[in-house]
């Protein structure tokens, strides 16, 4: 059977998520997209399909509504995975905290990886995010590797 593990660090693809936000940070990823930034120079692609995503993009905070889809996207994903929180929003719930329909930030319900901080964060910050998971990933990856080595 042909693996295809080792494509993955060359282009990792990203989920982005909008889990309940002002829709500030969500302009900033597109603009990372842009050629002005060019985000996808670092191999990364943007994709709406969670099964062949490797990161994990979640803006704003999770609400009642969104809670149970955050968690089918996350379990869709294929491990190695990593999660991005982008915006102040998604790491603590921001100025949407306490709210009646607001349940915090992403990492209430699942592990983040990396913090972006911000309201909105903007596109350098994005972009550094985005390449501290490319490591994290590479690292996931490794280890993940070694584990399956080690079994047989």
């Amino acid at each position: 059977m042909f693996e295809f593990k080792k494509f993955r660090k060359k282009s990792p693809w990203i989920l982005h998520y909008n889990a309940g936000s002002c829709n500030g940070c969500d302009i900033e990823i597109l603009a990372c997209l842009s050629p002005k930034y060019d985000l996808e120079r670092f191999g990364v692609i943007n994709t709406g399909n969670p099964k062949q995503s490797d990161i994990f993009l979640v803006t704003g905070p999770v609400t009642y509504r969104s809670r149970s889809r955050l968690l089918e996207l996350y379990n869709q994903m294929p491990n190695p995975k990593v999660v991005v929180a982008v915006g102040s929003c998604a790491c603590t719930g921001g100025v949407f905290r306490g709210m009646y329909n607001v349940e915090d930030g992403v990492d209430r319900y699942i592990s983040v990886d990396v913090y972006i901080p911000g309201c909105a964060s903007g596109p350098e910050l994005i972009m550094d995010g985005v390449v501290k998971a490319l490591e994290i990933l590479e690292k996931k990856e490794r280890e993940e590797n070694e584990r399956s080595e080690d079994d047989k």
